[in-house]
């Protein structure tokens, strides 16, 4: 094995015949899987370094797929061979981790240029692996749309559905309501079953049954069997309303872990909040207070970006209001600017998460200086460490936190490398919205025809109407499991906290009661 090895890295030297003409991609393929067979990392690198020089080179849309599907195997195979506990997952590097790397690779295969060229079957794995990636890190909701986005490619898709399965049962071990925790493991045990019943690697195989004989451990077989109607639900009593709720779920946008499962009438309403939490006696509601106000401003930007995207036609308030054409079809309305507000709103929330946990963690941060990217390090820098509080927490949705603010793009020295592709544009955009010039065209060339005679806005950054819609939704979804993490990263430490309040000699429970749907005015 070895010696064969030795003759394929050869073959793929950079500068070969073979690395020229573009086959090599595939020899690579190979040289990745088996340089994981006889455990040798330093192959893997080797095969890194040469896909990375044929990534410089004129690819077609499937060559450029598969490359980067390659390669962020051979990080995944480099991860294998030096796999180490949860904790590696806190880890900080000034160099990024493999399974940063991982996700960067994927996610540029999932490009929409690269995406358009592979396979089916290519499409589906990158798109499973993808999502297995997110469920390591505890970002639970996001791997559940990476699944059920193959299995609308290849609805037979095992992997996907026994993955599927894997994360809806550690996604349920998040979640404070018993109720939601015993449907979310009734749908984990179906799709483990639907895994199960096709063609698997062995290791696979014997994944996918440990869950399922836990789960079979827990809930008994007429449990699981037992019908559950997740239909007789009112939508609402208008259109308008009926209309609007169909549309968060299909989304998935409502702040409820059921809509993850589908677009099921018992997940339209946002029921997610705190679970109990425990405080001094001196002290009030205020995390409960924080958070009712983090979701108000969700779904109320979550409402504006629907109205926006479905106005149809000018509001009075647009009439008359004198604006020029400046030639490079400018987009002007009351409508579109409810769509920049909901982005506004939502990229606001962020730091607001991080201000919520510098408080309840007890992390001490200056007020001035909390960022959502930046709270998890000694001192706010990176080169200084994780913090002590962060570096063995077992808290899974704690760290889908800290590894969604990877994604962030920062200003601050240390922060500008996120692992998102689109961050750094998420970024600009709420830069200019906020402090500059944010300019909406319905089209936009990428070479405008009124640069020859000097018309071109150059102080503007500019965007189609289009992608900006398509910008603002991906972070609304960003900022709704964002939340959801949140709820599940308080259930963890009041799990915790419990524990040590046994041993205290006096506490109290009070009750909260609903705030009232009509003193909403």
């Amino acid at each position: 094995m070895e010696g064969a090895e030795n003759a394929i890295l050869s073959s793929v030297t950079p500068g070969s015949e073979i690395y020229e003409n573009g086959v090599t991609i595939d020899h690579v393929g190979y040289l990745i899987d088996i340089s994981l067979d006889s455990r040798i990392p330093d192959s893997l690198e080797q095969a890194i370094i040469i896909l990375d020089g044929l990534s410089k080179k004129e690819l077609t849309q499937t060559q450029e797929g598969t490359l980067y599907y390659f390669m962020a195997n051979a990080w995944s195979n480099i991860r294998k061979l030096r796999r180490k506990e949860i904790s590696q997952y806190w880890e900080y590097k000034k160099e990024k981790l493999e399974l940063e790397n991982e996700i960067i690779c994927l996610r540029r295969a999932l490009k929409n240029r690269c995406f358009e060229g592979p396979t089916k079957n290519r499409k589906c794995e990158i798109l499973t692996n993808l999502g297995n990636l997110m469920n390591e890190i505890g970002r639970f909701p996001e791997a559940i749309e990476y699944w059920d986005r193959a299995l609308g490619i290849d609805p037979s898709f095992a992997m996907a559905h026994g993955n599927k399965g894997r994360g809806l049962t550690n996604y349920a071990g998040t979640l404070y309501d018993n109720g939601h925790q015993l449907i979310f493991l009734k749908y984990a045990y179906l799709s483990l079953e639907k895994g199960l019943s096709s063609n698997l690697p062995k290791d696979a195989r014997e994944r996918f049954n440990e869950y399922k004989k836990w789960i079979d451990s827990l809930i008994t077989p007429e449990r699981i069997k037992e019908d559950i109607d997740m239909h007789r639900f009112s939508l609402g009593e208008s259109k308008e309303e009926i209309a609007y709720r169909k549309w968060c779920l299909r989304n998935r946008l409502f702040l409820n872990p059921l809509n993850d499962l589908g677009p099921y009438p018992i997940a339209a309403r946002d029921i997610l909040h705190t679970p109990t939490i425990t405080t001094k006696i001196e002290e009030g509601p205020c995390h409960e207070g924080y958070f009712n106000q983090l979701k108000q401003e969700f779904v109320s930007a979550r409402y504006l970006y629907y109205e926006g995207i479905n106005s149809h036609n000018p509001h009075f308030s647009d009439k008359e209001v004198y604006l020029y054409d400046t030639l490079d079809y400018p987009a002007y309305s009351l409508a579109l600017e409810k769509v920049k507000i909901a982005f506004r709103i939502n990229y606001s929330i962020f730091d607001k998460i991080a201000y919520f946990l510098n408080d309840y963690l007890k992390l001490s941060i200056p007020e001035k200086r909390v960022k959502f990217g930046t709270l998890w390090y000694n001192s706010q820098n990176k080169d200084k460490g994780l913090r002590q509080e962060f570096r063995q927490s077992k808290n899974l949705p704690l760290m889908g936190l800290f590894w969604l603010s990877k994604d962030l793009y920062e200003r601050e020295s240390g922060f500008k490398e996120a692992i998102e592709p689109d961050a750094q544009e998420l970024s600009e955009i709420r830069n200019h919205l906020e402090h500059k010039y944010f300019k909406i065209h319905e089209y936009l060339f990428e070479s405008t025809h009124l640069e020859p005679i000097g018309l071109a806005d150059t102080l503007a950054y500019s965007m189609r109407r289009l992608d900006f819609k398509e910008k603002t939704l991906r972070l609304m979804k960003i900022i709704r499991a964002s939340i959801i993490y949140l709820s599940g990263t308080i259930h963890y430490e009041e799990k915790l906290r419990a524990k040590k309040r046994q041993q205290e000699k006096i506490w109290l429970k009070t009750q909260l009661d609903l705030f009232n749907d009509d003193w909403k005015r």
